[in-house]
């Protein structure tokens, strides 16, 4: 195994998960969910808590494996989050309630993001969580850095999608999309940006200007 890669195991293992969020990824995995790995999460819970985070969107649900991460580190945050898959959004209640999560601490919207985010006021969040339809990236992340607020946190899962997004060989329309929301946000002075090698890449955004 490369260094680079033991490296990586080695970050994955030294993130311990409490019994609810090891409920909730198996559940995901059952479902045929890809969650974010436990590394991930924890880089979760850590900008949550360094940036003071009240108010919390998620696009994607799925079954609470990163609402818990971003809760653990936001104890009295607000998390609103979005998913077209009621099922899902059910098993993700259970996860929160399972964790110590008030209910009155979680809104979940059932819905395509697609129709939900146009609806949300500007600047309303401290941090945006984008894990959802990869094909529509690019309009999930212009509305989140709308509705976050200055200052605030964007956060997209699986920015490098499997290892593919490296390699320029690889052209499925996946790694082809989220390529081009690199590139995009390579060349934007409304944010400031780190690409973290963690798990599957999660891309950090904090919005400098309107």
């Amino acid at each position: 195994m490369a260094d680079k890669e033991l490296s990586w195991k080695y970050a994955e293992d030294f993130v311990i998960e409490p019994a609810a969020l090891g409920t909730a990824r198996q559940h995901a995995l059952e479902l045929g969910i890809d969650p974010i790995s436990p590394a991930v999460g924890a880089q979760l819970a850590v900008l949550a808590a360094a940036s003071s985070t009240h108010s919390i969107l998620e696009i994607g649900t799925g079954t609470g494996v990163s609402g818990l991460w971003l809760l653990s580190g936001a104890p009295d945050a607000v998390l609103t989050s979005i998913d077209i898959e009621l099922d899902h959004q059910q098993h993700a209640r259970s996860a929160f309630a399972a964790g110590g999560v008030p209910a009155n601490r979680i809104r979940l919207i059932t819905g395509r993001a697609a129709e939900v985010l146009p609806r949300m006021n500007d600047g309303a969040y401290d941090l945006v969580f984008v894990d959802a339809d990869e094909a529509a990236l690019l309009d999930y992340v212009e509305h989140s850095l709308r509705i976050v607020r200055r200052g605030g946190l964007v956060l997209v899962a699986h920015a490098l999608w499997r290892g593919r997004v490296a390699d320029p060989a690889r052209r499925d329309d996946t790694a082809e999309d989220f390529r081009a929301l690199l590139s995009t946000i390579a060349e934007s002075s409304a944010v400031v940006s780190s690409l973290s090698t963690a798990g599957d890449g999660l891309l950090q955004l904090v919005k400098t200007s309107d």
